[in-house]
């Protein structure tokens, strides 16, 4: 029995039932590990000696007869921004290059508290700035199913991870489609929840309004249940809601028949590739087979989405990359002559080429004469896309859609091309702005084998008909690993 390939839900009742132990699992995850990583790079740290004590101390809480949390045994890899006690956390970034926090992100402590092993930290766009994980300060990521090509970003090492089944399950970030455009590059599940409803404290920010952590999983029940664990109110995160995590995982066997499936016209148009949108509507197909009924709908601010993110976010960045600045924590250049030159020297070593991309575009926009004409302008559109998906969800339960316009690209493919590489999350970022639940699941692969996936958005805080949704797409694609 191939530990690794079991999904999370029944690893876990495998390890709380005790028929499989947890140190078991511990020591195949490393095993798996060790034979793939140093060929996709997903993993930038591990926590071996942690892992196994932790291990050894669930397989000691069963034989005393405790119960067992949700996710006993279950290896979650965390992708680097997610601050962790004990354990390098870099956020793919020179400028953190060695720095040990001294606290759990609270997604973190819920993993601990779930009895989940956290093997170790994963590959990442420096400060989640990419699509592709090839900012990362330490090399690229590549892609499990063709290692020429990118797995997706920025939250590319764990959605490697999983697919290569180094582990079930992996946490990821979401700004703009970080952890959706992975998934469906990778041929995983990947949820970007309602904004607000996983907690931020610990999480290394890129734009504030718009991070969210996710879970990546090899199936919808897996990601459903790693939700369950990680959602709920944070006293700690003041844009934490205080709402009870649903029973995600239950829903996951409603079924989807009545639902009504909104179908933009603005994700089926110039760009997207002809196999994803095959395979795309295919899967519409089987849903409408299943019950569901398919409602055309319009997104008319879509067309903005790119433009929108692209200053809101930046000006987000630039507010909160000041925090690096070679004073308080995180790299330091020296000598300087003067704070001034302490700063410049710093920032100048310690930030790769996008993110000092981001940081300017984002201080010019907030600059004085160019605030109105832009940032304000940015945060009006952004309500008038809310406002479209508003409308949309009148006539319809979820929308359904691709959650990339082509299939994983090859790696060095875009990196001389900014535009480009922000375009492959077209379809990603309008649910980001607009503060949605949203998943990708795959649905039939393209002709070249590799994964394609289909996105899922539904209205604020309905994650139960996301979940019930994907798991019927599920039901015709069985979960696929990549063959390593």
């Amino acid at each position: 029995m191939n530990l690794l390939e079991l999904p999370v839900t029944t690893l876990a009742h495998l390890v709380q039932r005790g028929e499989v132990k947890a140190i078991e699992v511990a020591e195949a995850c490393f095993a798996r590990i060790d034979v793939t990583n140093d060929r996709v790079g997903a993993f930038l740290a591990l926590s071996r000696e942690e892992t196994s004590l932790q291990a050894k101390s669930i397989d000691e809480k069963r034989a005393r007869g405790e119960a067992l949390g949700a996710l006993a045994g279950v290896p979650v890899a965390l992708k680097d921004s997610l601050v962790t006690r004990a354990t390098v956390t870099t956020a793919g970034s020179k400028m953190l290059a060695g720095y040990v926090p001294p606290y759990d992100a609270t997604v973190v402590a819920r993993l601990r508290a779930a009895d989940a092993l956290l093997p170790g930290k994963t590959n990442m766009d420096e400060f989640a700035m990419g699509s592709s994980t090839e900012t990362s300060a330490f090399g690229p990521c590549r892609n499990p199913w063709d290692l020429s090509r990118a797995p997706g970003g920025s939250s590319g090492g764990s959605a490697a991870a999983v697919a290569a089944r180094m582990t079930p399950a992996a946490l990821g970030s979401d700004t703009g489609g970080s952890i959706r455009q992975p998934a469906a590059f990778t041929g995983s599940v990947g949820v970007k929840p309602t904004y607000g409803r996983v907690s931020r404290f610990g999480l290394i920010a890129f734009a504030s309004s718009l991070d969210q952590v996710g879970p990546f999983a090899s199936d919808v029940r897996g990601a459903a249940r790693v939700l369950e664990v990680i959602a709920g109110r944070d006293g700690r995160d003041a844009t934490s809601l205080d709402i009870a995590p649903g029973r995600w995982e239950r829903d996951c066997d409603r079924g989807a028949s009545g639902l009504r499936i909104g179908v933009p016209e603005e994700y089926f148009a110039e760009g997207l590739d002809a196999e994803v949108e095959a395979s795309v509507r295919q899967s519409i197909d089987q849903l409408q087979a299943d019950g569901c009924v398919v409602v055309p709908v319009t997104l008319p601010h879509t067309r903005h989405a790119i433009a929108t993110y692209y200053v809101l976010a930046t000006a987000e960045a630039s507010s909160n990359l000041a925090r690096f600045d070679g004073v308080r924590f995180g790299a330091r250049v020296e000598p300087s002559r003067d704070l001034r030159d302490l700063y410049g020297a710093t920032r100048d070593h310690g930030f790769g080429a996008e993110v000092k991309r981001r940081i300017l575009l984002g201080t010019f926009v907030l600059s004085a004469g160019h605030y109105e004409a832009y940032y304000l302008k940015a945060q009006k559109v952004r309500t008038l896309i809310a406002r479209d998906f508003a409308e949309a969800f009148e006539r319809c339960d979820a929308i359904v859609c691709p959650t990339a316009p082509t299939p994983a690209f090859l790696l060095g493919d875009k990196t001389g091309d900014p535009l480009s590489m922000y375009l492959s999350d077209v379809y990603t970022l309008p649910a980001s702005l607009a503060g949605l639940p949203a998943m990708s699941v795959p649905c039939a692969p393209a002709k070249s084998g590799l994964p394609v996936g289909l996105q899922i958005v539904s209205r604020p805080l309905d994650e139960a008909t996301m979940f019930a949704l994907g798991a019927a797409v599920e039901r015709h694609h069985a979960p696929r690993a990549a063959a390593l």
